[in-house]
């Protein structure tokens, strides 16, 4: 039977998604969290991807209610955890489904106010452990324009500093799985997300698909996630990380670009980094640009695991 159409309230039923790997301190944290949330979720997903600490110890000593451990037999990147905590919860029937990293810890009431706000597409908005708004989800994230080199050119603290100078809701164009609220019509249209992102840019590319489908993004003021580690905008790009940025980056232009010169943009920088190898960057990030330009090529389309699943036929 299909699951009857979802609408905000008490009476839907929420799965949280969590993904995590190696962090078992920072995990137990944020169990503790949702331990407390004043709204309990139904269900709480946590796919550990191949955890070699004592994140397993972590898992089996929690009482939180609703606790699933999904176990994968290898490392999938936050890419195919989330895919495959999101299928699953899905499969599951759940109306409203709750993605979030093993390092953040939601205020008592941030499900509540979630729930509250009619919306197919909510997220949390990040502070830090002072109480400083660090929620940089895109409030203007350009794929028309080939001179922004970075797509995010505007974000919630850049445009608002404080919490207290946000609205009750701010439409953002792109957002982190990092306290994303989808509800369940959202993934009957589009699916799940691309796995093959592995890590970086799955949450950008799941957002875009959600925007282009139709569905609006809004950040909640008043749902508040502390987040657990400061963040770190820099990133080794000679290094196996580095690979997956350039790559992915250029995967999200190929695929969405709004026009040709868009289009065009991860050949010019994977130029323009070769070009600067000798006195910036190295042989090893030229490396990871050259092999990163030629692999997002094969990543135009979405992989097709992503597709939504058929529809339940009716009882």
């Amino acid at each position: 039977m299909s699951a009857a159409p979802s609408r905000p309230g008490a009476a839907e039923r929420v799965a949280v998604v969590v993904v995590t790997f190696n962090r078992a301190d920072l995990l137990a944290g944020m169990l503790d969290g949702l331990a407390g949330l004043d709204r309990p979720a139904d269900a709480v997903f946590v796919v550990d991807n191949a955890s070699t600490d004592h994140t397993a110890a972590v898992l089996e000593a929690s009482t939180l209610p609703g606790l699933v451990t999904i176990r994968s037999a290898e490392n999938v990147g936050g890419a195919g955890g989330f895919h495959l905590g999101l299928r699953t919860a899905y499969e599951r029937g759940y109306d409203v489904m709750w993605l979030m990293d093993d390092d953040v810890v939601p205020a008592p009431d941030c499900l509540s106010r979630l729930l509250e706000v009619d919306g197919s597409c909510l997220i949390a908005v990040r502070e830090d452990r002072a109480g400083a708004l660090v929620e940089k989800a895109a409030t203007r994230f350009d794929l028309r324009t080939p001179w922004a080199i970075r797509p995010k050119t505007g974000t919630v603290e850049s445009d608002y500093r404080t919490r207290a100078a946000m609205p009750a809701t701010v439409e953002v164009e792109n957002a982190a799985f990092e306290g994303f609220l989808v509800r369940r019509e959202v993934v009957e249209r589009i699916g799940f997300p691309d796995p093959t992102f592995f890590i970086f840019y799955d949450d950008v590319d799941y957002v875009v698909r959600a925007r282009r489908a139709g569905f609006a993004v809004r950040a909640v003021r008043d749902a508040v996630l502390v987040r657990q580690l400061d963040f770190d905008q820099q990133h080794d790009l000679a290094g196996w990380k580095g690979y997956y940025m350039y790559r992915n980056l250029f995967a999200v232009h190929f695929r969405y670009g709004e026009n040709p010169l868009v289009r065009l943009k991860p050949w010019l920088i994977a130029l323009v980094v070769v070009l600067l190898s000798p006195v910036r960057g190295g042989r090893a990030e030229a490396g990871n640009v050259i092999r990163a330009v030629r692999d997002a090529r094969r990543m135009r389309r979405p992989d097709p695991s992503t597709r939504p699943l058929p529809a339940s036929p009716a009882a």
